[in-house]
């Protein structure tokens, strides 16, 4: 599994290497921080970030809330706005772009790291990719593991299997990932790529071998076909 990997928007270094460090402290994987609007831009275009914790007031004439709105026009990932001005002419401006969450200097260690999950949870259900505590955001699925959230590349999963009630997440490299939640409801926040081939499994079509007349194989993996669901799975295959 990877670290959930975050960009800080802050001018003042001092503040943004501190929030850095806390969030290493925390397990998240952070970004070289970036003090203008400019450069959180190239960043964000270099690196692509799952979620960025914005500054309001940042130096020069583009704001935060002016880079929250190029986020959601252009990259549309989670972020969180951060600011030592709470007022209400503040708070009016940071609404109009739909913040995920807002922290306010100076704020602890606790409510950084609640702000940061928070925040994923919300984006996947204003998306409708939230099944319990999972969440698919864009290319990627996050499960909670040991209380926070880590993130599995779509691309890297072989395929899911039901074991009562959890679902064991089979990866590339030979790693497994176990979490609390129904196969059925599941698979319908997946991208096309998943295909339910059983009432047990779900299986990641992008890395098919071979399909038989009761089960397929992914590498050395046979998984078995319903027959509720061969001729979706035929059909699959048909268009690949």
């Amino acid at each position: 599994m990877n670290k959930v990997k975050i960009l800080v928007v802050e001018d003042e270094i001092i503040i943004a290497d501190h929030i850095c460090d806390t969030l290493e402290e925390l397990g998240y994987k952070t970004l070289e921080p970036a003090i203008s609007y400019t450069e959180a831009n190239e960043t964000i275009e270099a690196e692509m970030p799952d979620i960025a914790i914005l500054d309001i007031q940042l130096a020069g004439k583009k704001t935060g809330i002016d880079l929250a709105k190029r986020i959601k026009e252009k990259y549309d990932f989670p972020f969180i706005f951060l600011t030592s001005n709470a007022d209400a002419a503040t708070v009016k401006l940071a609404k109009e772009v739909m913040p995920l969450a807002y922290l306010v200097k100076p704020f602890t260690k606790d409510e950084l790291f609640a702000s940061i999950e928070i925040a994923l949870s919300n984006y996947s259900k204003r998306k409708g990719t939230a099944v319990d505590e999972n969440l698919v955001i864009k290319d990627s699925l996050f499960i909670k593991d040991k209380g926070m959230y880590k993130k599995i590349y779509l691309k890297d999963i072989l395929y899911f299997k039901s074991a009562h009630v959890y679902i064991e997440i089979y990866l590339k490299g030979q790693e497994r990932v176990v979490t609390r939640t129904s196969l059925k409801d599941f698979s319908q926040i997946l991208n096309p790529n998943f295909l339910r081939t059983h009432r047990s499994y779900v299986v990641n079509t992008l890395h098919l071998d071979q399909v038989h007349s009761t089960f397929l194989t992914i590498g050395k993996e046979h998984i078995p076909i319903g027959k509720k669901y061969k001729e979706a799975i035929i059909d699959k295959v048909r268009i690949h």
